[in-house]
């Protein structure tokens, strides 16, 4: 069982690690993709990071932009989708 400042670290980690971008100022709250800090293709490769760290898969009906903008929006579909983590 993880809590949320587990899953909150495992996705700062995941999302320093795979970007060009400065993430020094890098908040729970930053809106990742107006920022930059991720594209289309990052997006693609944090999908395959949720289902492989997180062992959840995003639906069609999923992929809208408030389930993903930030740390903390990823964290919240994390739990909504697997409520045994938190």
């Amino acid at each position: 069982m993880r809590d949320m400042e587990e899953i909150k670290s495992k996705l700062f980690g995941y999302v320093k690690e795979n970007t060009f971008k400065e993430t020094d100022s890098l908040q729970s709250d930053t809106k990742i993709f107006v920022e930059g800090i991720f594209d289309s293709m990052g997006f693609a490769l944090l999908l395959d990071y949720l289902e492989t760290e997180f062992h959840i898969a995003a639906e069609d009906s999923d992929l809208v932009e408030e389930n993903f903008e930030s740390i903390d929006a990823i964290a919240d579909f994390i739990a909504a989708k697997n409520p045994a983590l938190v």
